[in-house]
């Protein structure tokens, strides 16, 4: 194999680029997502057709029908400007079809385990996302390893894999505020400490306000995160513009800006937590449903899985928006929804974008990844609550026209990837943590509406000492299941969409 450099920004070889077409990675943009060749000063220009001219020689350049894994990019047939898709119109009062609809939790005979899971564990934990992995290496990282993770699919099949990476600090309560600066603080040395890069970014977030209601809101949080250390400021539609030159600012009367908020790639921060949580001796089970729970004086006693039974003194629930198919089978009743909230990335252009910029009123938002695409969502006031994660035209019109309303140049920028993912939306935007009553071994962790990504590193750090060493923590108090009967609510509403 040669060891001729195709790219000498990055000194990736062709022996490297081989390599990783032998291993499956068979486009473009695979190939540097697994190389890092094009990443550099030139960004591909001096590699990109060398690159190309490998791939052709060497594999096919459409993968076969067996080849097509989970992450395996697939382009479109015909990448589509988005200003074609602000034309197109929709009809704001009709409500979104299905779509085309997702393989969310594809199982495929290569890659199901066959031996059968653990038959014991102290910890069981339900669900194989952010929460669920943080929390399994923030117990081992204590000295519980004898935790079993479990996951109905593939690591970042789920809402954690299907999010737009955004990681803020401007929040409406003390308590999320301080979850999230405890969050970004580790985040910042999580590529140290882990071992892998998530390319966490820096660059903000700028909050776009056109009412007077939601300028109000803008205004009170401000003042709420100055207090409690976040430096955030109002700024006049003007002073938004010195941010980010390129916006219209049409309609805006204020924005909220934060220069400490940030963005990073949710897979390898998936992936971290995974493999050093397998390092400390976590067993993580993918592919395995659960089935249900056996239970003996008002304990579960057992989780029952298509791959086995496995006897637990705990079980924590973090499924995210599908912990209430699972809460049923232990007889519990939780008030969480899911709803879908589409999202889509653009073709690659020269970085121009710091931060991530939101227009609260009707939920926009989208950020520039480091490799130049742009990356944005809106949430959707006529979605039904369901798990219906289908992709859908409807979002990409009303999402191109509130783009390109704010950023005109974006209209001939072509779209590469459109998917959704299911926010886990609790009766108060607020999530349900800590034991479950009538069944108090039973532990929840889910309702984190769109934020648990962000969230996810400082509460796993939380409810890790919480359960290690039963000290008090006011999370597991005030944020319990039975509050709602109570009649208690911890209201958030500084949510995107």
């Amino acid at each position: 194999m040669s060891k001729a450099l195709v790219c000498p920004c990055e000194d990736v070889t062709a022996s490297e680029v081989e390599h990783a077409i032998s291993k499956g990675y068979r486009d473009v943009e695979s190939v540097k997502r697994y190389t890092g060749f094009g990443t550099g000063m030139c960004q591909g220009k001096e590699c990109l057709t060398a690159v190309a001219r490998l791939l052709e020689a060497k594999c096919q350049p459409t993968p076969r029908a067996d080849q097509l894994l989970p992450f395996t990019p697939r382009p479109p047939l015909f990448p589509t400007e988005l200003s074609h898709w602000a034309s197109l119109g929709f009809d704001a009062q009709h409500a979104p079809a299905g779509g085309v609809p997702t393989a969310l939790g594809i199982t495929t005979p290569a890659l199901r385990p066959e031996a059968p899971v653990p038959s014991r564990a102290k910890v069981v934990i339900i669900g194989g996302g952010i929460m669920g992995l943080a929390l399994a290496y923030n117990l081992a990282d204590r000295g519980e390893t004898d935790v079993v993770v479990l996951d109905k699919g593939y690591l970042c099949a789920g809402a954690s894999g299907r999010n737009g990476g955004g990681i803020r600090a401007q929040w409406g309560t003390p308590t999320l505020i301080t979850l999230a600066r405890r969050s970004i603080e580790l985040m910042k040395r999580f590529a140290r400490d882990m071992g892998i890069n998530v390319w966490f970014r820096q660059g903000g977030y700028l909050f776009l306000a056109k009412s007077d209601a939601v300028v109000a809101r803008i205004e009170r949080s401000a003042k709420l995160h100055n207090e409690h250390g976040v430096p955030t400021e109002i700024l006049t539609p003007s002073a938004a513009r010195e941010v980010v030159p390129q916006l219209t600012l049409a309609g805006v009367k204020a924005a909220a800006w934060n220069p400490k908020d940030a963005v990073i790639f949710p897979w390898p921060f998936v992936w971290g937590y995974a493999a050093q949580a397998q390092k400390h001796g976590v067993k993580v089970e993918t592919f395995t449903r659960v089935q249900g729970f056996e239970l003996s004086a008002g304990k579960i006693v057992k989780v029952v899985t298509d791959r086995g039974d496995i006897a637990c003194e705990r079980v924590v629930l973090a499924a995210g928006a599908w912990s209430p198919e699972v809460a049923k089978l232990a007889g519990v009743h939780l008030p969480n929804e899911p709803h879908r909230h589409e999202i889509c990335s653009t073709e690659p252009l020269k970085p121009f974008l710091g931060p991530l910029v939101s227009v609260l009123d009707s939920g926009l938002y989208f950020s520039q990844s480091m490799r130049g695409e742009l990356v944005g969502g809106m949430g959707d006031p006529r979605e039904p609550a369901g798990m219906n994660l289908g992709s859908t035209s409807r979002f990409l019109a009303r999402y191109a026209a509130a783009l390109t309303e704010q950023l005109p140049q974006a209209g001939r920028v072509k779209v590469l990837r459109q998917w959704s993912g299911p926010y886990d939306v609790t009766p108060d935007n607020s999530p349900i943590l800590g034991p479950t009553p009538g069944l108090n071994n039973l532990l929840q962790l889910s309702g984190f509406v769109g934020h648990g990504f962000m969230m996810a590193p400082a509460v796993a750090e939380r409810m890790a000492a919480w359960m290690m060493t039963g000290e008090s923590d006011e999370l597991f108090e005030r944020f319990t299941l039975s509050r709602f009967a109570e009649g208690r609510m911890e209201r958030e509403d500084m949510i995107i969409g």
